[in-house]
């Protein structure tokens, strides 16, 4: 087995986090791919939360994209993906915390909700999340530079791009398009996509409106569908 496993599942964002992560650290990994819809028997003796990816290295066991990526950050410092300083990396998180509890949640709460007039006000807020990213996000935190927090990219970059990979889903299902008025995060979405970690990792667009159907019609009953289904209740 290779120093480094990861446990991933193509279609899953989250596990695309990391493997992009490995890719632009160029480490040598093992992926080991699950089918989230049969899982091994296996697999909840090393993930407790039944989730992907989950992280095998050096004897140890890591699981959560969010922490696996800063343990890969500390373990393997080059090329670095967190700011140098303790006010830089604080802001870093903020956006990767924001990422998960507010983009992520309304990207899965929008494709599950099955009520028009739900689906609307949290398409709106959605909307509402796209332009906080590009005003107090990106205008803020880019300068001159093409990515998230200036001239390299970091974690928070490889925190929001699987999601945004996957924004066509969103497009299909749910009619929600990218606002034309946010043409940082439109150009930072294009120049993210031609990273070779995300060439690499990524699938095109057909490929996740495929697999993303059943969060449309609502018949997901995976743990993160099950997780959104719950905050819709």
């Amino acid at each position: 087995m290779s120093e480094l496993q990861i446990i991933s599942a193509t279609v899953c964002p989250y596990a695309q986090r990391t493997r992009m992560v490995l890719h632009e650290k160029e480490l040598d990994f093992e992926v080991v791919e699950i089918d989230l819809k049969n899982k091994p028997d296996w697999f909840n003796d090393v993930s407790p939360y039944s989730k992907v990816p989950v992280l095998r290295h050096d004897g140890r066991t890591i699981y959560e994209s969010a922490v696996i990526n800063e343990y890969l950050e500390e373990v393997f410092q080059s090329p670095p993906m967190m700011p140098d300083d303790a006010a830089g990396r604080a802001l870093a998180r903020i956006w990767i915390e924001y990422c998960n509890s507010q983009f992520c949640s309304l990207f899965y709460k929008v494709l599950l909700s099955q009520d028009a007039v739900e689906q609307k006000e949290l398409a709106e807020k959605l909307i509402g999340v796209l332009h906080f990213i590009e005003n107090e996000g990106l205008q803020k935190l880019q300068g001159d530079g093409d990515y998230w927090m200036g001239d390299a990219p970091g974690l928070v970059d490889f925190t929001f791009f699987p999601f945004f990979e996957r924004f066509p889903a969103l497009t299909h299902y749910r009619g929600i398009s990218m606002p034309e008025e946010c043409q940082r995060l439109i150009n930072w979405i294009e120049v993210m996509s031609k990273r070779s970690s995300a060439v690499d990792t990524g699938n095109p667009a057909p490929f996740y409106i495929k697999n993303y159907s059943r969060y449309a019609d609502g018949s997901a009953n995976g743990v993160t569908a099950r997780e959104m289904k719950s905050r819709l209740a």
